[in-house]
């Protein structure tokens, strides 16, 4: 009974230290995300207006682009996913990458070559052990990640954009991210970057609006290939936040699950551990009444 008491000792001392720790990082993934979800709210109207911007030139003007042109025939596709470095989020990397995977198959079963980009140590650790190419990758900023991280990743994105299928180029850009909707909700979703589908954008416009006509100088090609990195790069950074806004809610409730399980597991190991000391106090008086019993016997006998 005492080898058993000491058992339920060590484990609970180990699942309160489990527990401090869970319950501070709670805490620093809360702080986190409430600083994620401002910059996120920061970068969406200048994420859309860019969006509105192109929207005009694209529509204002019949100069065939890439930024909102489709081509005849699509022959390679880019994917971009967003991941974090780090795991304890709960579902967050395995929703985003299963995403990335059923786009990849729609894209292929199109006929389409799919060339995968990746944003993160666990997006890349799952593609590297099940050997699937990876043309390009980057990681170590995706809890707090800049502008500048931003125009790191879209710049190969970019040129891939601007050269011709032949020479390794691509037709199309997606990015699948973890759209932060709430603290409570986070959606793993696919969007199509390049080229821009202008017909959705023209739909989420305010009805009735009248649309103003434009001049472009000293051309629309000209406007386009000077929006074109802004447009990525915006895209991209919005994204980048809504998915470290995400993976910082995901933490804090996962390791609120934690704090709350360790917290059960140390009331049950209390109580067993209450029952197992009660059981060797009533032992220990079991033995001595049982000594005592057999000393007076022996003390009666002695006497005869």
């Amino acid at each position: 009974m005492g080898a058993q008491l000491r058992v339920y000792k060590r484990r609970i001392r180990s699942v309160t230290a489990t527990k401090k720790i869970t319950k501070a990082m709670e805490m620093i993934a809360a702080s986190r995300v409430v600083k994620a979800q401002r910059k996120v709210a920061a970068s969406t109207p200048y994420a859309t207006e860019l969006t509105r911007a192109v929207t005009a030139v694209g529509t204002g003007s019949n100069t065939k682009h890439p930024l909102t042109t489709q081509a005849e025939t699509v022959v390679r596709s880019a994917v971009l996913l967003l991941t974090s470095d780090r795991g304890l989020a709960g579902a967050f990397n395995a929703n985003a990458i299963k995403a990335a995977e059923k786009l990849t198959e729609r894209l292929e079963a199109e006929g389409k070559q799919v060339d995968t980009y990746i944003v993160g140590r666990r997006g890349l650790a799952h593609y590297n052990f099940r050997e699937r190419k990876v043309v390009e990758s980057w990681s170590g900023f995706t809890d707090e990640p800049t502008y500048a991280d931003a125009k790191q990743v879209a710049g190969p994105l970019i040129e891939a954009i601007e050269k011709e299928t032949a020479d390794g180029g691509v037709d199309e850009l997606h990015i699948v991210y973890t759209e932060f909707i709430s603290m409570m909700t986070q959606t793993a979703i696919d969007s199509r970057l390049l080229p821009l589908s202008l017909e959705e954008v023209a739909e989420e416009a305010p009805k009735g609006e009248i649309l103003p006509l434009y001049d472009f100088e000293p051309s629309a090609e000209d406007v386009l290939d000077a929006l074109l990195p802004r447009y990525v790069e915006s895209r991209i950074y919005n994204a980048l936040l809504q998915s470290a806004a995400s993976k910082h809610a995901a933490t804090r409730r996962a390791m609120k699950s934690a704090t709350d399980n360790a917290g059960e597991l140390i009331t049950t190991l209390s109580r067993l551990a209450n029952a197992a000391r009660q059981a060797e106090i009533t032992q220990e008086i079991s033995e001595i009444v049982g000594g005592s019993a057999a000393l007076a016997d022996a003390t009666a006998g002695s006497d005869r």
